[in-house]
């Protein structure tokens, strides 16, 4: 039975690449042929968070919700450098290096591509994901490079509350535009459903199994019962965002192109950058992971729903919101490699503390 998991496992892990190529032109072919399907879906949402998706991320970062605790949360106060590298570079640099590349590629390299007109409002688009971390799915990245679940909450959490502030002041001086609101329902249903409830559900869920069984059935079992069904739900949430997106992928091809072009390029430069900061400041790796993907990844329903709300629900602008949607699993999958690939940088004499924090030795 176990060399059967193993060997499953193993299977979805090697040719993941596949997987998400495979699943990527199903949801296009489901989008285009069977149009009901992705209608049906796209009226399941609640603020803008589609509910289909929703229950997928649940699935996915359920196990690691699992692996939190209150001690250790206490614990994230130990070491906060990984807190401050996080702040910093979502908040002082990804906004602003998001404007430079992005304007650099749209006006001088793919200038006689896009009229300027175009540009300005790809820009926007491109400004309003710099300008929103990741809520929901850098759980997912920060479990499949085994992240320190606790910390990553606390990481998260801690940058919602910044949006609040941050967000509005950050979009207006780089659109210079004056109506920018923050649709609160978006951003708070998201902390609900991606923060709030599979927490709860994962301690819940720790108390109950460690009373009955122990830790070590938790630790060793229980969890790894969802190893399969987590690659399974990334794979489905491909297909459900590519089958929403169909038709602008297939009347679009060579913008979205273009578009992305930059969009991947400032997704590894915030990822880099975070990531060395923690290496240059010597943070265990479960805490560097997790630190680059919250920058390298976004908050897409929101930096959707303001370009909705902004300019329109067929503008450019959220045009170029959405292809941050179609690029974000491929690339930080990419990203996930890279970061498992380099665990060795991180080797430098530390030990792990009480509640699984890590302090300098």
């Amino acid at each position: 039975m176990d060399n059967e998991k193993n060997a499953s496992i193993s299977f979805y892990q090697r040719y993941l690449t596949i997987w998400v190529l495979l699943c990527m032109a199903a949801g296009v072919l489901i989008g285009h042929f069977i149009p009901a399907v992705s209608e049906f879906l796209g009226k399941l949402q609640i603020a803008g968070i589609s509910i289909p998706i929703a229950v997928l991320i649940w699935i996915m970062i359920y196990p690691m919700m699992i692996k939190v605790d209150f001690q250790s949360i206490k614990n994230v106060g130990k070491n906060p450098k990984g807190l401050f590298v996080t702040w910093i570079t979502n908040w002082l640099i990804k906004p602003f290096t998001m404007y430079g590349i992005v304007y650099f590629f749209l006006f001088v390299v793919f200038r006689s591509l896009i009229p300027a007109d175009l540009a300005t409002q790809y820009l926007a688009g491109a400004v309003l994901l710099g300008a929103a971390p990741c809520t929901a799915m850098v759980f997912v990245w920060s479990s499949l490079t085994h992240g320190n679940p606790a910390y990553t909450v606390v990481q998260v959490a801690t940058n919602d509350l910044i949006i609040l502030i941050a967000f509005v002041p950050i979009v207006k001086f780089l659109l210079r535009v004056s109506n920018v609101t923050v649709p609160y329902s978006t951003l708070f249903v998201s902390i609900f459903l991606f923060v709030v409830i599979p927490l709860a559900a994962g301690i819940l869920t720790r108390i109950t199994i460690t009373k009955s069984k122990g830790e070590k059935y938790l630790d060793e079992v229980f969890i790894h019962k969802f190893d399969n069904v987590m690659t399974i739900g990334l794979l489905l949430t491909l297909v459900i965002i590519f089958s929403s997106q169909a038709e602008m992928i297939l009347s679009n091809p060579l913008h979205i192109v273009l578009i992305a072009v930059p969009l991947i390029l400032q997704t590894f430069l915030i990822f880099f950058i975070a990531y060395g900061a923690s290496r240059l400041v010597k943070l265990p790796f479960d805490i560097a992971a997790p630190a680059g993907m919250i920058g390298a990844s976004n908050f897409f329903e929101l930096a959707v729903a303001v370009a909705i709300a902004l300019f329109g629900t067929t503008s450019p602008a959220a045009l170029a919101t959405t292809v941050g949607v179609l690029t974000e699993v491929p690339v930080m999958l990419t990203l996930v490699k890279i970061a498992n690939s380099t665990k060795g940088w991180f080797n430098y004499g530390k030990k792990k503390a009480e509640g699984g924090v890590y302090l300098r030795s």
